[in-house]
């Protein structure tokens, strides 16, 4: 039985994908199969490219119509295979401000890193080097990883403990959070416990 596939079916399912990923807000288990057949449609598509140029350059004549179709499914497969990659660093990056910035907290869940890419992984780490030298050059002045969406209105914050996450350096000395206490503490000590689900205002 011949093969019935059309160009751009590959990078159609892509897209499908994606829009599936958006649509329930879930990252999806990074697909190298398609994307590795995706990549060999265009090699197979630029390799009948050359071939079709070679030939009309024997010939002197106008450039083949088959020539038109080839390059606008390559240009489509290249704008899917794009969008694909930049859906996923949009949803890692979102995922990495939603946990406050602990990469190893986010590394750390099986589940997320099973999704992953080993190339997505690179990036996630180069993007936190990144943001951590960014930081390092105004830190007394502004802390960007510390959320906005809700400013506070004290400098103090009462929290529970919900996880335990031991002994903890703040500027008043350390502080031994025990599951199920209480604390008043400073919210710029313990801003990052909050994000990462440690402690909770109450």
């Amino acid at each position: 039985m011949a093969d019935t596939r059309q160009y751009g079916d590959l990078a159609t399912q892509l897209l499908l994908e994606s829009r599936r990923s958006t649509q329930t807000d879930t990252l999806m288990k990074y697909n190298d199969p398609l994307v590795r057949s995706l990549i060999r449609e265009q090699r197979d598509l630029e390799r009948a490219a050359d071939a079709l140029l070679d030939a009309e350059l024997n010939t002197r004549g106008p450039p083949p119509p088959s020539l038109l179709i080839i390059q606008t499914a390559i240009n489509r497969n290249k704008r899917c295979l794009l969008a694909y990659h930049t859906h996923r660093v949009s949803m890692l990056q979102n995922l990495y401000w939603g946990c406050g910035g602990a990469l190893p907290h986010l590394l750390s869940n099986p589940d997320l890193r099973s999704k992953m890419s080993p190339h997505e992984v690179d990036y996630l780490r180069q993007y936190n080097s990144n943001l951590m030298d960014f930081r390092a050059e105004f830190t007394y002045e502004l802390d960007i990883m510390s959320g906005i969406e809700k400013p506070p209105k004290e400098i103090h914050v009462r929290v529970r403990v919900v996880r335990e996450c031991g002994v903890v350096q703040t500027e008043n000395g350390s502080i031994d959070f025990k599951r199920g206490e209480r604390y008043v503490v400073r919210r710029s000590d313990v801003e990052n416990l909050i994000v990462q689900g440690y402690l909770e205002e109450v």
